[in-house]
């Protein structure tokens, strides 16, 4: 999976940007206009945003694609609360657990060599919750290098979602592909 490949890159661990999102829900203003150095070039597509099955399609069409074709990281961006932070545990290389700390532009520019090698993930099962405006959603994947390639792998994108009123959007994506010691649950697999 890229999510997985990317975290094998050298990028440092950097606390998320959480304290102006609370501050502004807290307050009862738009935790998006609290984010003013979110440049979103276009409004996201109203299919992308208006469910919960909607954006997380989005989530996995955006990354998904064939070899040579350029991801579309303007309509990924729209999907995601500014500040969105993206978290990979993988191992290093003596075996410890870790955790990659990125923000939507440092993972989109270093997913891009790997994914425009060809890149499909498919949401295999999904398992979500939902309390009000927010929702937490357990969505297991497999990942393949063609659209009918052999799978490569598999694991667990944890996204978490807010509803403004308007619209679902992405606040913090956190995964782990799916290791010997450490198999998927039955309970996250499809039936």
């Amino acid at each position: 999976m890229i999510r997985q490949s990317i975290s094998k890159l050298a990028f440092r661990v950097h606390p998320g940007p959480i304290a102006p999102v609370a501050v502004a829900l807290v307050l009862g203003t738009s935790p998006v206009a609290a984010q003013e150095s979110w440049d979103v070039s276009r409004e996201a597509s109203p299919a992308d945003v208006s469910s919960i099955d909607g954006i997380i399609e989005a989530f996995y069409d955006v990354v998904s694609g064939p070899a040579g074709e350029a991801r579309d990281w303007a309509r990924d961006s729209t999907l995601y609360l500014p500040g969105v932070r993206f978290v990979i545990v993988s191992r290093d290389q003596a075996g410890q657990l870790v955790a990659r700390n990125l923000d939507h532009g440092s993972f989109a520019t270093g997913s891009n060599a790997s994914l425009e090698q060809g890149f499909y993930e498919r949401e295999i099962n999904r398992v979500a919750r939902q309390f009000g405006p927010m929702a937490d959603v357990f969505s297991t994947y497999e990942w393949s290098r063609t659209e009918d390639g052999p799978v490569g792998g598999r694991g667990i994108n944890s996204i978490q979602l807010f509803n403004d009123g308007s619209r679902w959007w992405i606040t913090g994506a956190l995964w782990a592909s799916e290791e010997a010691n450490n198999p998927i649950p039955d309970e996250y697999l499809p039936d």
